[in-house]
C-alpha cells in the first residue's frame, strides 16, 4: 500500500499549493510512482500542476447510479472508467474527486468505486491528497488510515486555533493517523513571538508536530496569476522552504 500523505486546512491557507509542491518534491527526489488526488470540491490542484481535467470520480459515480453498458460487467466498467479518469503526467498521476454527490442512494456505486480505488492505490509508492477542511471526501476514497496528515494554517491566532478543530474532527471520524503535522503558512518576517508560542502550545496540546513556519512569497501570486505550474517555480522562496520542511517527513 502507498504511503499516504494528506493536506487539510480551512480555505485560503494555501493547502492546495503545498499539496502540489509535495507532488513536485516527490517527483524531483525520484520517490515515485506518485498518485495525486484532488479531494477538494473546489478543484484547483490540476491547475497548480499544469494539467487539464476531463472526468472526475463524482461524474463516474453519477454514471454508475444511472446505468452501465449491457455488454460489460459492472466492476469491469468501473475499472475502465477509473483508468480513463487518471491523468498521466511526467513522474506522477492525478485523480480528481469532483463535486459531492446529489440526492439519492449511491451505496452500490460507492462500493464498486471503492474496490477499484483500493486496487489502484496498490500500484503507487506515494499517495498525496488535497482535502477540503472537513475531510468528508476521505470516506469516498475509503481511506481511514494515513501515515502523514499536514494541517495548514495561515499566520493568525484564529487560524492556529482552527488546527485544533480539524484534529478533533479527524479523530471523531476515527481516521487513523500516524503523524500529525502543523504548517504555519505565509508567515511574515516579523512574526510575533506570541503567535509562535500559541502554535507550539496547540501542537503540544493536540499531540501534533509543528513542522515549520513557511515564509510569505510575493512570487506565488504572480505564478498563479500566470498559471505557471509549480514545477516551474524556479525563484520561489516558498518552494525552497517547503522542500526543506518536507524532507523531515522522510528523514525523521
Amino acid at each position: 500500500m502507498a504511503i499516504r500523505i494528506s493536506f487539510a486546512g480551512k480555505g485560503g491557507t494555501g493547502k492546495s499549493t503545498l499539496s502540489a509542491l509535495m507532488v513536485n518534491y516527490l517527483v524531483d527526489k525520484g520517490l515515485g510512482p506518485v498518485l495525486a488526488v484532488d479531494a477538494d470540491p473546489n478543484v484547483n490542484l490540476n491547475e497548480l500542476l499544469g494539467e487539464e481535467v476531463h472526468i472526475t470520480l463524482g461524474e463516474i459515480k453519477e454514471e454508475l447510479r444511472k446505468s452501465v453498458p449491457d455488454h460489460m460487467a459492472r466492476y469491469d466498467y468501473v475499472e475502465m472508467r477509473l483508468h480513463q479518469a487518471i491523468i498521466e503526467a511526467r513522474g506522477y498521476d492525478l485523480l480528481v474527486m469532483g463535486q459531492p454527490e446529489g440526492p439519492g442512494c449511491y451505496c452500490a456505486a460507492h462500493s464498486f468505486l471503492s474496490q477499484a480505488l483500493e486496487k489502484l492505490m496498490k500500484s503507487y509508492k506515494y499517495l498525496v491528497i488535497d482535502n477540503e477542511a472537513g475531510m468528508e471526501h476521505l470516506s469516498r476514497l475509503n481511506l481511514l488510515e494515513m501515515e502523514h496528515l499536514l494541517i495548514v494554517t495561515d499566520a493568525s491566532f484564529r487560524g492556529i486555533l482552527t488546527v485544533e478543530r480539524i484534529v478533533d474532527l479527524v479523530r471523531t471520524l476515527q481516521i487513523k493517523v500516524e503523524n500529525y503535522w502543523m504548517i504555519v503558512n505565509r508567515s511574515p518576517q516579523d512574526l510575533p513571538e506570541e503567535l509562535k508560542r500559541v502554535a507550539r502550545e496547540v501542537a503540544e496540546k493536540k499531540d501534533i508536530k509543528l513542522l515549520t513556519f513557511l515564509p510569505e512569497d510575493s512570487m506565488v501570486l504572480k505564478y498563479e496569476a500566470q498559471r505557471v505550474p509549480v514545477f516551474n517555480w524556479n525563484n520561489s522562496i516558498l518552494k525552497h522552504s517547503a522542500y526543506e520542511a518536507f524532507s523531515k517527513l522522510f528523514t525523521g
